[in-house]
């Protein structure tokens, strides 16, 4: 029990009730966390299952002895630990990416192994900063790179590798790290440490005498964030956090609030008559709160063509507008856009769509389907078993029943539906054919799939019914909001 534990996360709001993983990497953020886990969890609820877990992310030959050094921490406080290693090839650019990449992964499969679905990592207000600083300088760029482009923003041919967040939706993105994220639509990765000073964590590290590790590459200024945590420590840097943290705090809340109204939009006005077809009353062109009306467009685009990002907002601001003069058939985010008098009309475009590939558990398939694999599936494989797009010529030849949807419609959007192949042969979609019980394919909510930030639970839940998808698991902890807890400057 710790003595001098001050007066920092509020774990009591958080469901421990299926144990804990905390990401340790000897850092001192992560080691404050998890001793002031320990404690609050030897008070309340001694029989929580806990366990560490160090990544070796093997980028620095002493990686390994620091793993080892916090494996003696925990084995000295009695918590489970485990080391894993990032193994195999590591990218010349786009490293911090990669790394994150690969220790969201493997935390998840720690988890996973573990049977707990929480995660905790010790993200600071410090770090929250340096998100939104960098964020903000990202976003400036992109508005100096589009007063210089010529494109047309009519909302024409599809905008692979547009940002997130468009230069003219830059709020979206200032909202910085939520409190929470939903990764891979299973694990809840929450960040208790937000609104708390890294000096302050230290400090406590200090009255504890307990060391912690410093990594150089948090001072390597050939990296985007130690840059900007460099300028932040020069003078007095207290002011520049404490405003970045209000800036994410505003921006958060509008987000939050922005995506209730784009939900109640979506419940009401969108409606699935097909599997891959999404239809919007005609209302919807017209709708009062043109602006929560864009940002469901928006997500039901990206949704709908199984992109992880959101298109361009200037370019969906043309669109909609577009919906108001009359009949349209424009791509948009991979995404066919078809404009009736009786509806708007959205399907996956044919384009792009992924290659035969041999069926493997729980794959995400296009950003749209995920795919599983049966009890029986083994026993009835005698060449291997692919999965594919049905295609437009196979779509053609089904008996279509519109249910008043144009078939040709229903048929545009079967066509971009995965289907189970062997030999060269169609053996029809997952659930049909010889095979009914072997593969599944169930909706994935795109752009949530993999990383639902909890700033977006209003918009995402009313997706996931919409497609007929697994509902979002319940947030960890209770009277959750897009507000985050006050950091001290």
């Amino acid at each position: 029990m710790l003595d001098t534990e001050p007066d920092l996360p509020d774990f009591s709001r958080i469901d421990f009730s299926n144990g804990a993983v905390a990401a340790v990497s000897g850092g001192s953020d992560s080691t404050a966390l998890l001793l002031l886990l320990k404690a609050h969890l030897d008070r309340t609820a001694p029989a929580t299952k806990l366990l560490a877990v160090t990544i070796d992310h093997q980028l620095r030959p002493q990686a390994a002895a620091e793993a080892q050094a916090v494996a003696r921490l925990c084995a000295a406080r009695g918590i489970a630990h485990r080391i894993l290693a990032w193994s195999g090839h590591k990218p010349s650019t786009g490293l911090p990416a990669a790394a994150r990449e690969a220790r969201h992964r493997l935390l998840a499969e720690a988890a996973e192994a573990a049977g707990i679905g929480l995660i905790l990592t010790g993200h600071t207000a410090d770090d929250q900063a340096e998100t939104v600083l960098m964020r903000q300088a990202r976003d400036k760029w992109a508005r100096d790179e589009w007063a210089h482009d010529e494109r047309p923003s009519d909302g024409g041919p599809s905008d692979e590798g547009q940002s997130d967040d468009g230069p003219r939706d830059e709020r979206r993105g200032l909202a910085g790290m939520a409190p929470a994220t939903l990764y891979e639509w299973r694990h809840w990765i929450v960040r208790p440490l937000l609104g708390i000073r890294r000096a302050e964590l230290r400090e406590f590290l200090r009255r504890e005498q307990v060391a912690w590790i410093e990594d150089p590459t948090n001072a390597d200024t050939a990296f985007e964030r130690p840059r900007v945590r460099a300028a932040l420590a020069e003078g007095d840097g207290r002011p520049r956090v404490a405003e970045a943290i209000a800036l994410a705090r505003k921006a958060a809340a509008e987000r939050e609030q922005l995506g209730h109204r784009a939900a109640m939009l979506i419940r009401s006005l969108a409606s699935r008559p097909a599997a891959g077809l999404v239809r919007l009353d005609r209302d919807f062109a017209t709708a009062a709160d043109s602006r929560a009306a864009i940002y469901a467009l928006r997500i039901l685009l990206a949704a709908t063509g199984g992109t992880a990002f959101l298109p361009d907002q200037a370019r969906s601001e043309a669109l909609f507008g577009r919906f108001r003069t009359g009949p349209l058939c424009a791509t948009l985010s991979r995404t066919v856009i078809d404009a009736r008098r009786t509806g708007i009309f959205l399907h996956r475009e044919l384009r792009d769509l992924p290659p035969a590939v041999e069926v493997s558990d729980n794959a995400l398939w296009d950003g749209r389907r995920r795919i599983t694999l049966g009890d029986s599936s083994g026993a009835l494989l005698i060449a291997p078993l692919l999965v594919a797009p049905l295609g437009a010529a196979l779509a053609a030849k089904r008996a279509i029943e519109g249910h008043g949807t144009p078939a040709s419609l229903v048929r545009a959007a079967l066509a971009a539906e995965p289907a189970l192949w062997q030999d060269g042969e169609c053996l029809g979609l997952p659930g049909e054919g010889p095979m009914p019980a072997a593969v599944a394919a169930y909706p994935a909510v795109a752009p949530f799939a993999r990383f639902l930030p909890s700033f977006d639970l209003a918009p995402a839940d009313a997706i996931a019914a919409l497609l007929g998808a697994a509902p979002v698991p319940a947030v960890p902890f209770g009277g959750h909001s897009a507000g985050l807890p006050r950091a001290k400057a």
